[in-house]
């Protein structure tokens, strides 16, 4: 996994063009099937791909966390969420609640989250490519393809698969 991982930022990069257009035509003209094909391709990846054997995700690209998730987050880890903030978050620019530093501090040396049941919500979804209304998440995609082998293989099919 590791060879797929050092050689996945260059790949994204040479793909980033052409993948940003394929999204750019994909919004302005979504085939009817679109959400069906993307969960389909989605499903068909992830029977191939173990994250635990990856999770480039959360050693290099953290979520945002919602109120909602750092007060479950909180409860479970039987810890106030002022503890909780100043302990794991900070607010970046956008005035989102992000974690301070990476990989996760949930992360565990054999990749397992030590939060998996009530994990953020951004990681439940992550890489959000099974999501409805696909088109409308093109720059997100071309982002995460950068981090995600999963991800890049399903933008990469999904372009076989659709001409646009």
């Amino acid at each position: 996994m590791q060879h797929i991982l050092n050689a996945l930022p260059k790949k994204a990069k040479e793909k980033e063009r052409e993948n940003r257009l394929f999204f750019t035509r994909l919004k302005k003209r979504p085939p009817k099937n679109l959400d069906d094909i993307a969960q389909n391709l989605h499903r068909d990846e992830f029977e191939r791909t173990d994250c635990l054997s990856c999770a480039n995700c959360c050693k290099t690209a953290g979520p945002l966390l919602t109120r909602t998730d750092i007060n479950r987050i909180s409860k479970h880890l039987k810890i106030n969420v002022a503890s909780f903030e100043e302990t794991y978050l900070r607010t970046d620019e956008d005035g989102d609640k992000v974690l301070q530093q990476l990989p996760c501090p949930f992360l565990g040396s054999d990749n397992y989250c030590s939060i998996y049941e009530v994990r953020p919500k951004a990681c439940r979804e992550y890489p959000h490519t099974d999501r409805r209304r696909f088109e409308q998440i093109g720059k997100l995609t071309v982002r995460n393809t950068f981090v995600c082998p999963a991800a890049f293989n399903i933008v990469e099919e999904m372009k076989k698969r659709i001409k646009v």
